[in-house]
């Protein structure tokens, strides 16, 4: 059985977050088991609540996993800068398991998740432990300090995330105009992914991307690999999402 591990903060509705997480992995093949590190009432247009779960009772969470023989993580929102440190202190414990960070730093409606402490943290603390991290434009462009406005600046970003202490680092260009261009740095060469744009609006397009590339990576796929396969079920999610609650959704083949 192959085992992959999401880390985040709930969503009431699965637009994101730790449930919308659970129906991708399910729907991967794989099964998927959870770390609780926050709790969020959002709906389609704005963040009503959050509050991030006690770090003993994180690490608590993550020492229930050890019976499970994790083959890959997934960490998506964190609240605070407490529940960063609690969650990269606790993957010290699961060495040489692959772990893709989606630092995600706001709600789909702009509502900020995290303070300047949480995005430091997750830079400088959580991205040296990661396989792989999976910013947006926005967000690489929040921890450099700067916008993001092409390709080269793209490049640059992702190359400079790197330096932080990431083995990889995904910079994700979906919000440029033209063809959807990924790009990719490892500190030894940046490769882009390119596809052509569909155009839609559906929600949790990030978790997916993430969540699809730590399935594959926990079944021995290589990180090319993994993020192929990841950028077709987006474009499968764009071409075929549904009405839900005020907005549109990955159908995950229910309804």
């Amino acid at each position: 059985m192959t085992v992959v591990a999401t880390v985040g903060t709930t969503h009431p509705l699965a637009f994101a977050g730790l449930a919308f997480a659970v129906l991708a992995l399910a729907h991967e093949g794989v099964r998927p088991v959870c770390v609780v590190a926050g709790v969020s009432a959002q709906d389609a247009l704005r963040v009503r609540a959050r509050v991030a779960i006690d770090p003993a009772v994180i690490r608590a969470q993550f020492d229930a996993l050890h019976d499970a023989a994790v083959d890959a993580f997934h960490v998506g929102a964190l609240l605070c800068a407490e529940s960063v440190h609690a969650v990269t202190a606790a993957l010290e414990d699961f060495a040489g398991v692959p772990i893709v960070v989606d630092p995600v730093l706001a709600a789909s409606g702009g509502d900020a998740l995290g303070d300047d402490a949480t995005r430091l943290a997750l830079r400088d603390a959580l991205f040296p432990r990661a396989t792989l991290v999976t910013p947006n434009l926005d967000e690489a462009g929040a921890f450099l300090g700067r916008t993001l406005g092409d390709v080269a600046a793209m490049r640059d970003a992702a190359n400079e995330l790197v330096a932080c202490g990431a083995q990889a680092v995904l910079v994700k260009g979906g919000h440029l105009a033209g063809d959807a261009i990924d790009v990719l740095a490892d500190g030894r060469t940046t490769r882009e992914f390119v596809s052509p744009r569909i155009d839609a609006d559906v929600r949790g397009t990030g978790d997916l991307l993430a969540t699809s590339i730590a399935a594959s990576l926990a079944r021995g796929a290589t990180l090319a690999e993994a993020i192929e396969h990841a950028r077709r079920r987006v474009r499968d999610a764009l071409a075929c999402g549904v009405p839900f609650a005020g907005t549109r959704v990955t159908p995950f083949g229910y309804g």
